[in-house]
């Protein structure tokens, strides 16, 4: 059943076409992601159809009490408000009765001797029972934990950014909506609360229309794939890797086409070549027709973005850094940290935002000094650096002039000469936008434009500051393409998991208090290798506290739990593990989805079930130890 339609939208930002009267439908429980090179209007579309933004033309037909949510790439929150205030926000009855709850028993926590307090949440709980809250407040409270929200009674104002994000996720799959739309709500969280968001998105119960340059959770998250390209609008159903295995067929088809109309137009043309007196109505028509094909046009000129940018020579020494060290405000990052960097390596640097990562790169890079320590540089390295706070670009400049202060031509590794226009041309700029001002530009353009900046200089040494934020999945695919090729070192910060996988080979980790770890292998592998680890540890630590005498007074059955309970534990753990990853593997199946995560719901109580005997068990073998 359809739950939104549009027809006929049309919207424009001076002369670029966003959307050229384009029409679909969003139907019940579809999970859409909508995808397209930088600038060719997603985020606006979304804003669009959350009543954010106005059109120029067309209809948006919806029941009279649809409910849209919206998360913003950057949120807007009201900063006066309390983070309680702002989670249950909204007049609905669910929303009030759960926001009077919870700030009552906020309040009853301060002064649980109060007697008004106490009546108030016998109301509350009143209020609660008549309209059926309970289960979504149990679902509100299992979202802010995964999502660590903790503190309600501080004011939004007094958070940090990471934390304002958090919240603004928190308040939109916590407000009952028909339609949630998302714009890039992977950006700033951390891997484990993408993953649970994996998990939670398939069963939620409206319907989702997301952009995110996150390929994983795209790919797992979506049934159906919309492409915005060129003001058109392109439906695909399956995943984003059904979506590559379909566009790809469209564009052969487009071209073929595109042959077969040259192959008429050709045959006419030779046709009037010949001088046929255009006399008769027939003929005249068949002339008529002949222009018209002239007109055709078909969308075979897709941008080629692959290319090989040849880098200057680089010596066997590129980096030695030999016990660095560098706190913050009394804060160790880095403590005795050693790295050799040579010829073809690729480091993947991750942790958890501000821990060091970044500025780590910028000691390599010289910007920075270490505390204690030694970095040497080799002496043909040239290091090409890709930042998060790039500098301001001068927005008075045209695209063209732009990157020609980098460099007139490039060098491929064949020793081809490219100009500048064509590396923009190859880069999604075509001509007649490389004379347009950057501040015409989309934010998205503009890390396209100075990511092509950065690799004008031909380094032989990259590096890239989380590189995936901002950039569409076309530009990432591209990066990633260029990477395989470059014939010097790769050293990137990055939270995206398809990017780190892609492209690296060895992990630096940073774990705290200026502990770094090194791996040998992709992202993927790391975190396997860290389950397995923190499970020994676990059972290393159950073993350790398990009593190495029993008492004979333990009845049977006890003796008999005891014996058994830790492996049975541990059992459970592991299928509980297994079957995280069974939904991870389902990608969109949600039926197969909701089997597995009713399977994991079963095998949690029957954990907790467990540990609580477990407990109770040790406490009587211990009493019976302290009798003896």
């Amino acid at each position: 059943m359809s739950l939104l339609s549009v027809e006929g939208l049309y919207k424009s930002y001076g002369e670029k076409v966003l959307f050229n009267s384009i029409s679909f439908t969003i139907e019940e429980r579809e999970r859409i992601g909508l995808i397209g090179v930088n600038g060719t209007g997603k985020s606006t579309m979304l804003k669009v159809l959350a009543g954010i933004e106005s059109k120029e033309q067309g209809t948006i037909k919806h029941a009279n009490d649809f409910h849209v949510e919206y998360l913003n790439q950057d949120p807007e929150l009201d900063l006066d408000l309390t983070v309680l205030e702002q989670i249950y926000f909204g007049d609905s009855d669910i929303m009030v009765a759960m926001r009077n709850h919870e700030q009552t028993i906020l309040d009853l926590e301060k002064q649980p001797e109060n007697e008004k307090l106490q009546n108030r949440l016998l109301k509350a709980q009143q209020q609660m029972d008549e309209l059926n809250a309970w289960d979504a407040i149990t679902t509100a409270k299992t979202i802010l934990s995964k999502l660590g929200i903790t503190v309600f009674d501080k004011q939004v104002g007094q958070l940090s950014g990471g934390q304002k994000k958090r919240v603004a996720i928190a308040r939109a799959l916590i407000q009952p909506a028909d339609l949630l739309i998302l714009d890039e709500p992977t950006n700033h969280l951390d891997n484990e609360t993408i993953e649970w968001l994996e998990i939670f998105l398939p069963q939620y119960k409206g319907s989702i229309i997301l952009v995110t340059h996150d390929r994983y959770f795209l790919n797992r998250i979506t049934n159906r794939i919309y492409e915005l390209d060129k003001g058109n609008l392109y439906a695909y159903d399956g995943n984003y890797e059904m979506f590559l295995e379909k566009k790809a067929e469209r564009e052969e088809q487009e071209i073929q086409r595109e042959q077969k109309h040259r192959n008429t137009l050709r045959r006419e043309l030779e046709w009037l070549k010949r001088g046929a007196k255009a006399r008769t109505t027939k003929q005249k028509a068949r002339i008529q027709r002949v222009e018209g094909m002239k007109e055709e046009t078909f969308d075979t000129n897709q941008s080629d973005l692959s290319f090989q940018i040849g880098s200057t020579r680089l010596g066997k020494k590129v980096l030695e850094i030999e016990d660095i060290s560098k706190s913050y405000q009394g804060t160790s990052l880095i403590n005795g940290f050693n790295l050799l960097v040579v010829p073809g390596d690729r480091l993947g640097i991750i942790g958890p935002n501000g821990s060091g990562k970044t500025t780590l790169l910028n000691m390599i890079a010289g910007r920075v000094e270490p505390d204690s320590g030694s970095i040497e540089v080799g002496p043909t390295v040239k290091i090409g650096y890709y930042t998060q706070d790039h500098l301001e670009m001068d927005e008075n400049l045209r695209v063209i002039d732009y990157i020609r202060e980098e460099a007139e031509v490039v060098h491929t590794v064949k020793g081809e000469v490219i100009t500048a226009e064509q590396m923009l041309e190859r880069f999604l700029f075509p001509r007649s936008q490389q004379w347009t001002y950057i501040r015409r530009l989309s934010g998205g353009e503009r890390r396209r434009l100075y990511l092509l900046r950065v690799l004008m200089a031909e380094p032989n040494v990259l590096f890239l500051d989380e590189p995936t934020n901002d950039l569409d999945t076309q530009t990432l695919g591209v990066l990633e393409d260029y990477l395989d090729h470059f014939p010097g070192v790769v050293i990137t910060v990055s939270h995206d998991r398809y990017f780190l996988d892609r492209v690296i080979d060895q992990v630096i980790a940073f774990e705290g208090d200026g502990k770094i770890e090194q791996f040998f292998g992709n992202y993927t592998e790391y975190m396997e290798q860290a389950k397995e680890k923190q499970q020994e540890e676990q059972k290393t630590v159950k073993q350790a506290e398990k009593p190495r005498s029993r008492r004979k007074k333990l009845s049977y059955k006890d003796q008999k739990d005891w014996d058994e309970i830790e492996d049975r534990i541990t059992d459970l753990e592991l299928k509980i593990e297994s079957v995280k990853q069974e939904i991870v593997d389902a990608g969109s199946d949600l039926d197969k989805v909701q089997r597995s995560y009713e399977n994991q719901q079963k095998l949690e109580t029957e954990l907790e079930t467990a540990m609580d005997r477990w407990t109770e068990l040790s406490m009587l073998v211990e009493e019976i130890e302290n009798q003896a």
